[in-house]
């Protein structure tokens, strides 16, 4: 099914982007919950965000990465297509897996107290750093991959 952004991507790639912009902007407003100690709102905003961004990880991005990534990467790994992709594909899943540590670490008491950090601050300042590259990095991506033809 044609995408709607008039790109040469399907639809889902096109939703998919989307979603991930509105999703960014969420994370914005979730860090200002955060400062303004509405902690349980920020909670529950990046929460939702991380488990949304879980589900599109797996449903759309693992497998676009695997059908017209993985197989040509070890021919074409310097070309600027694969590259881009397997940056983005390795920094957001560091980005998700911190994200769900973090989400353990504050919501839960599933994880003993020496694998718990104490500076909470500098923990989310660098999912949400890692997160805006990821997001950067994968707006470039379907950039690369669907209108450098247009």
């Amino acid at each position: 099914m044609k995408g709607f952004f008039g790109t040469q991507a399907g639809f889902g790639a096109d939703l998919n982007l989307l979603i991930q912009i509105v999703m960014g902007a969420a994370l914005t407003v979730g860090a200002f919950l955060a400062r303004s100690k509405r902690h349980a709102a920020h909670g529950a905003c990046q929460a939702t965000v991380l488990v949304l961004n879980l589900v599109l990880i797996s449903s759309v991005m693992w497998p676009s990465f695997h059908l017209q990534v993985l197989p040509q990467l070890p021919k074409h790994f310097g070309k600027r297509y694969y590259a881009i992709a397997t940056m983005h594909g390795v920094l957001g899943s560091v980005a998700e897996f911190l994200g769900l540590y973090i989400l353990l670490v504050a919501g839960t008491n599933i994880l003993p107290q020496a694998w718990r950090f104490r500076r909470w601050n500098l923990w989310m300042r660098i999912e949400v750093a890692l997160w805006l590259i990821v997001l950067l990095s994968g707006i470039g991506l379907y950039f690369i991959w669907y209108a450098r033809a247009l």
